[in-house]
């Protein structure tokens, strides 16, 4: 009020509050939960609450970024009703968000029994503004939850986009999903080569070798500390986005000097499974993680034939590749590393077609896993055309018996699991 008795102005009813910054010190590393707690406001947010419940005869401010636009309203004479409630909206979103991030905080310390409560407090930050979406007439952001921070650091190269984070993440689980070395190298939110082998450098190049014309212009994640061997294998390949656990400084420079435009992620942790968020013209759906630890001893061979150790070693990493795979989803393999993936196709002898496809003359003596069961003969048949020897699906068609005895017919062994791995 004194600094509106400065420039002359009427007084009149108005109320500016700032909250105690409860965000910024939930969100400190350092902070302990007592000063968190001692930093929840309750006088600011009743006041902010009554204000703006009066808008029609209070003019309410609750963000310094408005103090000057308020100020010259009232200089001119004061403001309309339309800007009191534009201000009194704003201010019940502020109080809004500030209590949801106290809950938030407040949820960290529970036991997670009930992953899908009936209530879900949904608290985000704006990490970064991103360049645009999907597309260049999009606008697009990163934001992420209270108190979390990004798991990667980028060492070098442009800002990340919209799309790089996409096939990021695809990259980033799909990799990490596996013990051993292993390499992922993802186009269009699609796994094109994944392999894992004793060494980076040989998991590197036997993914790349599944889809090499795909793997340009690709993001790629590794779960190994990115050594110079495989940096110098990768100097050849146009390459948007690499994320490693770490980099030697032999590598760094390696990859520093073939490209001042590419994106070198360094994570700082594996990934961790929260609830999976979509939103749709109905609304917000949440899932968890697709990480169901499976037993192969529970798997059922349903055919005459019994697949060969080999086989076995290549059906189990075709298993695990294939849930990383949009459905309807096929996945060929040779050893530990993909040679064909069919992806996103509606009918599944069509991802079946694309898969072979791709792998051409590789098919030969490869395994096939799918995401989902065969509906009819027709895919098997055709994997079989191509040389396929071994399956991998999870069961569960009315025609399995149809199914099965077109792989007896043709000698090839079948594995159910039980298990769908759809991913839309």
């Amino acid at each position: 009020m004194a600094e509106l008795a400065v420039h002359g102005i009427e007084p009149i009813d108005l109320v500016v509050v700032n909250l105690y910054p409860f965000e910024e010190v939930a969100s400190r590393a350092d902070s302990s939960w007592e000063e968190a707690i001692e930093n929840i406001d309750i006088g600011g947010v009743a006041l902010l609450r009554a204000a703006a419940k009066n808008f029609a005869h209070v003019v309410v401010v609750c963000d310094p970024a408005d103090y000057e636009r308020v100020l010259d309203g009232l200089r001119k004479g004061g403001l309309s009703l339309e800007e009191r409630r534009k201000l009194a909206a704003k201010a019940f979103r502020h109080t809004a968000f500030y209590d949801a991030a106290i809950a938030t905080y407040l949820s960290q310390a529970e036991e997670p029994t009930e992953p899908l409560a009936e209530r879900l407090p949904l608290f985000l930050r704006r990490e970064a503004r991103l360049r645009y979406g999907e597309n260049p007439h999009q606008e697009a952001g990163l934001y992420l939850p209270l108190g979390a921070e990004l798991p990667f650091e980028q060492l070098h190269g442009k800002e990340m986009s919209y799309n790089n984070w996409l096939d990021l993440d695809t990259a980033w689980h799909a990799a990490w999903d596996f013990a051993d070395p292993a390499v992922a190298i993802v186009k269009h939110g699609n796994p094109c080569g994944l392999a894992v082998a004793d060494t980076l450098v040989e998991a590197y190049k036997a993914a790349l070798a599944s889809d090499p014309v795909s793997a340009f212009g690709s993001v790629v994640a590794v779960n190994r500390p990115l050594d110079e061997a495989t940096a110098q294998a990768m100097r050849e390949l146009f390459i948007e986005v690499l994320v490693a656990p770490t980099f030697t400084p032999e590598a760094l420079d390696v990859l520093r000097r073939k490209s001042r435009y590419i994106r070198l992620l360094r994570a700082t942790r594996e990934p961790v499974e929260t609830l999976r968020w979509r939103t749709t013209v109905a609304g917000w759906l949440a899932q968890t993680g697709d990480t169901l630890n499976e037993d192969p001893t529970t798997w059922r061979v349903v055919t005459e034939r019994e697949p060969t150790e080999e086989e076995w070693r290549s059906l189990q990493f075709a298993w695990q590749a294939v849930k990383h795979v949009k459905s309807n989803a096929i996945v060929l393999a040779q050893g530990r590393a993909t040679v064909g993936v069919g992806a996103g196709q509606m009918s599944r002898v069509d991802a079946v077609r694309m898969a072979t496809w791709k792998a051409g003359e590789r098919a030969q003596g490869a395994v096939l896993a799918s995401d989902a069961f065969f509906p009819f003969p027709d895919g098997v048949e055709l994997a079989a055309s191509a040389g396929v020897t071994a399956v991998i699906q999870p069961g569960g068609s009315k025609r399995d018996e149809e199914v099965i005895a077109a792989a007896n017919r043709l000698g090839l062994a079948m594995v159910f699991t039980g298990v769908r791995h759809f991913r839309h």
